[in-house]
């Protein structure tokens, strides 16, 4: 199968699982607490399933890690090549019903996101990318190419997360950068602001996991941008307990 037939197949899938959330977010929905303390709901569960299935038959001899099966201690073993699956990223924003969260799907290659889907299902916006293929977005149902912008001479446009802010900790990144405005973002939808050249800089300073944001690196990436660690190393995945150190997301001349 082609790079192209896949990710228009991850696409179907996505859409798919946004259309299971959709039922339940307009629901009376139960939210339950996992042992980390973090949400979960019906939605997060029942998305998953379709993935996984979905996901299986596509591509039977691709292993994937997912979010809700690893807070459940299920993780496969995973090669060189897999999937990473968050069914529902920014559930506290999908309890609040603001709309900010989001489908991910990703194909990881030699612990590189090369293929990415974030469909955020309440807002109709899906943005997607793969290696070779470029980058774009579809609102309402248009499809539109994107990519990472000049810095605006005026100063960095940054967002930064609506749930898991660090105010001091962004404040020291950001000393010494020009910035002309911040503003907050659920989810994945911050990574694909930076790819959409809606934003230029996105500082994490938090915990986050793999399945968290590989989707949005994997359409950033083919927008022409990265993410980096505070290093300044280029964010890799595959690690052992598959959680992220802190990060930054740019365009790559940033």
């Amino acid at each position: 199968m082609t790079q192209s037939a896949l990710l228009e197949n991850v696409i179907a899938i996505a859409r798919e699982a946004g259309e299971l959330i959709m039922e339940i977010y307009r629901s009376d929905f139960e939210v339950r607490g996992k042992e980390d303390a973090s949400p979960v709901t019906e939605a997060d569960e029942k998305a998953e399933k379709l993935i996984l299935d979905r996901l299986l038959a596509l591509s039977p001899d691709i292993p994937v890690v997912s979010e809700e099966a690893a807070a459940a201690g299920f993780v496969p073993r995973i090669d060189q090549r897999f999937w990473l699956v968050d069914p529902l990223d920014g559930t506290k924003e999908f309890i609040n019903r603001n709309g900010e969260f989001t489908v991910n799907i990703a194909l990881v290659e030699h612990g590189c996101p090369v293929l990415g889907v974030v469909l955020a299902p309440a807002l109709d916006r899906l943005f997607a990318g793969a290696a070779g293929l470029g980058a774009w977005v579809e609102d309402g149902g248009i499809r539109q190419t994107i990519s990472c912008r000049p810095i605006p001479a005026d100063g960095l446009d940054v967002v930064a997360s609506r749930s898991h802010g660090d105010a001091q900790a962004l404040d020291q990144f950001l000393n010494g950068r020009q910035v002309r405005s911040l503003k907050s973002a659920g989810s994945s939808l911050k990574i694909c602001l930076v790819a959409a050249g809606e934003a230029d800089l996105y500082p994490r300073l938090g915990r986050t996991m793999e399945w968290d944001i590989a989707a949005g690196h994997a359409v950033l990436v083919a927008a022409g941008g990265q993410i980096h660690t505070l290093e300044g190393e280029v964010l890799h995945y595959g690690k052992g307990d598959m959680s992220n150190p802190h990060f930054y997301a740019c365009a790559r001349n940033t």
